[in-house]
């Protein structure tokens, strides 16, 4: 069945996007006329980044029938109820279209064999900005590879054309993720010089030299923000480690929209700029980015044990008298009922740490809603990043 809809503004009305890089899918393989059309990880990246605005995703022309492969591999198994294509529009040239027919199939065992086709649909353009065509999934099948197909055009004029997408969505249930434990190492790329060490949940480490960095694990995903020790210029990450060994994902500086973030690990002797490795806390004035909920819900869940114990720990050691346990969220769904979802979540997390021991005059919960966001909410890394804790400490 194929339907189009608006796409909802309120959290209650959207479900969880399992083909999201932001929630653990990593590009591991791209085919069909990719070579020809220099079609590469940044296009396979851009199907899934959250980001519901078409873009080039053949930067050389190609035919009518051109074929574009992506295969994308999830952090646990999934099975998918249904998928969607948000924003199908044309733009104004004979020599540019949208895909026409998408396809997407699934493997539970491996990411070259075993496919069968989950669920398929013929695009058409869209009448307006902010819809979203759905389409139901035929087999229902427990999956950790997807094989996105893209072919056609919707309206292809000339023999040379260049072909636009924006994203795959897909929806169902997934299993619970097991933490990654390979965020430790060295990377090197265009652009890229990071060093990170983990600690259980916990991630620090430096980039660009003089940049220092935490962040928290989540599943497959690191979630981090960084400060330059020069200008004090902000940078955020979403990034996973591959099982090439590459670091992949996206970053943001100083609020600037997300690019590609990516490299292979740096050569032996390679020099980060990173001081001593030290042990990471969390408490006063950290930015809390493990700690997940339930969907539209204040209720956390099982995988943010590791991050709470450690934020228990951090602030049972600290000498404040006073604590803030601030929560925040992305701007889905208005701006008064986001003010409230962060100050039941803020509840949730100063009653978690008072069940731990923490003394209940000491710690108290304030919302901030959508009000401060730390990252663009133009695509899921960043809305991802945007839904966090923070930690303000003062002492009377």
């Amino acid at each position: 069945m194929l339907f189009v809809a608006t796409i909802g503004s309120a959290e209650t009305d959207k479900t969880i996007d399992y083909l999201s890089f932001a929630r653990g899918a990593i590009p591991v393989a791209i085919s069909g006329n990719n070579d020809a059309l220099k079609t590469g990880y940044e296009h396979a990246l851009s199907s899934i980044d959250g980001n519901s605005g078409p873009f080039i995703l053949t930067p050389k022309p190609g035919g009518p029938d051109t074929v574009t492969e992506f295969i994308f591999e999830l952090p646990s198994s999934t099975m998918f109820s249904g998928f969607a294509i948000p924003n199908i529009s044309e733009t104004p040239s004979p020599s540019q279209t949208f895909v026409s027919r998408v396809e997407v199939f699934g493997s539970n065992e491996g990411p070259d064999t075993a496919y069968a086709l989950l669920a398929s649909t013929e695009l058409t353009t869209h009448g307006e900005k902010g819809q979203l065509t759905e389409f139901e999934a035929t087999q229902k099948l427990a999956v950790r590879w997807v094989k996105l197909v893209l072919s056609g055009g919707i309206d292809v004029q000339r023999e040379k054309t260049f072909f636009e997408f924006s994203e795959i969505q897909g929806f169902g249930v997934q299993e619970q993720v097991a933490m990654s434990e390979r965020l430790n190492g060295k990377w090197k790329g265009r652009g890229v010089l990071m060093e990170l060490h983990q600690d259980g949940a916990l991630v620090s480490g430096c980039y660009d030299r003089t940049g220092d960095l935490r962040g928290a694990v989540t599943g497959n995903m690191l979630y981090a923000s960084g400060v330059d020790r020069n200008d004090g210029v902000l940078s955020t990450f979403v990034l996973s480690v591959a099982p090439d060994g590459s670091i992949n994902g996206v970053r943001s500086t100083n609020g600037a929209p997300f690019r590609i973030y990516t490299g292979g690990p740096a050569p032996k002797g390679t020099i980060t700029g990173c001081s001593e490795p030290v042990k990471s806390t969390l408490g006063c004035g950290a930015i809390v980015y493990g700690i997940q909920f339930d969907f539209d819900s204040a209720d956390i869940k099982s995988e943010s044990e590791q991050v709470l114990s450690e934020l228990y720990k951090g602030l049972s050691e600290t000498p404040s008298s006073s604590i803030v346990i601030e929560g925040h969220t992305s701007n889905e769904g208005s701006e008064p009922y986001n003010q409230q979802l962060s100050e039941r979540r803020a509840k949730s997390v100063v009653e978690d740490l008072i069940t731990r021991g923490l003394d209940r005059g000491r710690v108290t919960a304030a919302g901030r809603g959508e009000s401060e966001a730390i990252a663009s909410n133009e695509n899921e890394a960043g809305r991802t990043l945007n839904r966090r804790v923070e930690v303000n400490c003062a002492s009377h």
